[in-house]
């Protein structure tokens, strides 16, 4: 199984407990975090939630945006 299969189903049924896991093992994606915060703030927000586990699908390190990741060590504000 691919490693964006498996943070889509870390995210899609635990939500921001997945985004823990997905930031503490190796599916961590190299030179990324993944947004836990945003998953427990919007936990009430289900399209959050199911756009974020199906953006991870897509997730490409050689973007430098991905949707419910941030580049490790870099503020949001300066994500753009």
């Amino acid at each position: 199984m691919k490693a964006n299969t498996k943070r889509f189903l870390l995210i899609f049924f635990l939500g921001f407990l997945g985004s823990f896991i997905i930031n503490h093992s190796k599916l961590k994606p190299n030179g990324f975090i993944a947004c836990t915060g945003w998953q427990f703030i919007l936990a009430p927000v289900p399209i959050y939630r199911l756009a974020t586990a199906i953006a991870t699908l897509s997730f490409n390190s050689e973007k430098l945006n991905n949707l419910g990741y941030k580049r490790d060590g870099m503020p949001y504000k300066k994500m753009y």
